[in-house]
C-alpha cells in the first residue's frame, strides 16, 4: 500500500466518532456481567453476579447500573447480599412463613448503598452502583452480590436469563454466553474450588445510543480555567478544514466532546473560519491528504 494511501486510512478512522459504537481509543472496552453457578439442589440454585467494567474511560457514575433481565422459568429471588431488587412483586402465590425477596418475572437489582449492614454485604458491593474505569482505579472497577434463586432445576437444566439491561444509557448487552467455570481461591492460595457453570454476558456504549446529541461541550476557555461551557446547540467539526484540527479529539468520560460555534458562543475567536460538519471533514479530509501527497 502506497504511503499516502496508509496516511488517508489512518486519518478516516481518526475522524470515526465513537456515536458509533466503536471508539479506537478504546475498541475493546465493555462491561461483562458474569454469572456463576455456586450450587444447585433441587429447585434451588445459588448464584454470583459479579460486574466488571473492562472500558478504558468511561466510568459509571451515581445513580448508579440497574440490572435487569428477564427469566424464562417460574424462577423467584428467595434472598439476596450485595443487592436488592427495587420490586417485590406479586408474591401471593406463596402462603405462610417466609416470601421471596422478589417475584418479578423481569427484576431491577440496584447495588447497595455505602453502610449497608454487615450480614447483608458480599464482596465488591455496597458503592451505589458507582463503578470505576478500569485505568482510573483497578481496585473499584467490579461490582458483585449473591442470591439464592428458586424454581429453577438442577445445575444441568439451570436456564440462564435473557434480555439483559444495565440501566444507562447508551448501553446494549448481548445473550448470555456459556464459558469455562470460573475458579476460586480459598485458604491463602491453598485451596481451589470452582463454580458449576459459568456465563457471559457482554454489553457495550455507544455514544450515539446516548444520545443524538453530544453530552459536553468545551469551550477554549476550558483549558485554562478546567470548565466544561453548557450549549444548547452544538455540532462537530473541523475548523477551516484544517486536518490536525479534525483528528485532535477531546473527551469527557469517555464520551467525545466538541467545540460550540463561535456565533453560539462569543467568547470565542469571531474570527475563525466557518466550522463545517463532521461529515464534511470525513468526506474532504481525504481529498485534502491527497492533495498534499501529490
Amino acid at each position: 500500500m502506497k504511503p499516502f494511501l496508509v496516511l488517508i486510512f489512518f486519518s478516516l478512522i481518526s475522524c470515526l466518532s465513537s456515536s458509533y459504537g466503536y471508539d479506537p481509543l478504546d475498541p475493546h472496552g465493555n462491561i461483562t456481567i458474569k454469572w456463576d453457578l455456586m450450587q444447585s439442589n433441587s429447585g434451588s440454585s445459588d448464584l454470583r453476579v459479579s460486574l466488571f467494567n473492562y472500558q478504558l474511560y468511561r466510568h459509571i457514575d451515581q445513580p448508579g447500573w440497574k440490572l435487569n433481565w428477564g427469566w424464562q422459568g417460574d424462577e423467584v429471588i428467595w434472598n439476596m447480599w450485595g443487592a436488592e431488587a427495587t420490586e417485590q412483586g406479586n408474591c401471593s402465590k406463596f402462603t405462610g412463613g417466609q416470601l421471596p425477596h422478589c417475584c418479578e418475572k423481569s427484576p431491577v437489582i440496584v447495588d447497595l448503598l455505602p453502610g449497608a449492614p454487615y450480614n447483608q454485604q458480599t464482596a465488591n458491593c455496597c458503592k451505589g452502583g458507582v463503578l470505576s474505569s478500569l485505568t482510573q482505579d483497578p481496585s473499584k472497577f467490579v461490582a458483585g452480590f449473591q442470591m439464592n434463586v428458586g424454581g429453577s432445576a438442577d445445575y444441568t437444566g439451570f436456564q440462564m436469563p435473557e434480555n439483559f439491561t444495565l440501566g444507562i444509557p447508551g448501553y446494549t448487552c448481548g445473550n448470555a454466553t456459556e464459558v469455562p467455570p470460573s475458579k476460586f481461591y480459598s485458604d491463602g492460595g491453598r485451596r481451589r474450588t470452582q463454580a458449576l457453570r459459568t456465563w457471559n454476558v457482554t454489553c457495550i456504549y455507544s455514544q450515539f445510543m446516548a444520545s443524538s446529541n453530544p453530552k459536553c461541550c468545551v469551550s477554549l476557555s476550558a483549558f485554562y480555567n478546567n470548565t466544561i461551557v453548557p450549549c444548547p446547540k452544538c455540532s462537530c467539526h473541523c475548523q477551516g478544514l484544517s486536518p490536525a484540527n479534525c483528528i485532535k479529539r477531546i473527551l469527557f468520560n469517555g464520551d467525545e466532546c466538541v467545540m460550540p460555534l463561535p456565533d453560539d458562543y462569543p467568547r470565542l475567536p469571531n474570527n475563525a473560519p466557518t466550522a463545517a460538519s463532521s461529515s464534511a471533514c470525513r468526506i474532504f479530509l481525504p481529498l485534502l491528504l491527497l492533495i498534499v501527497m501529490l
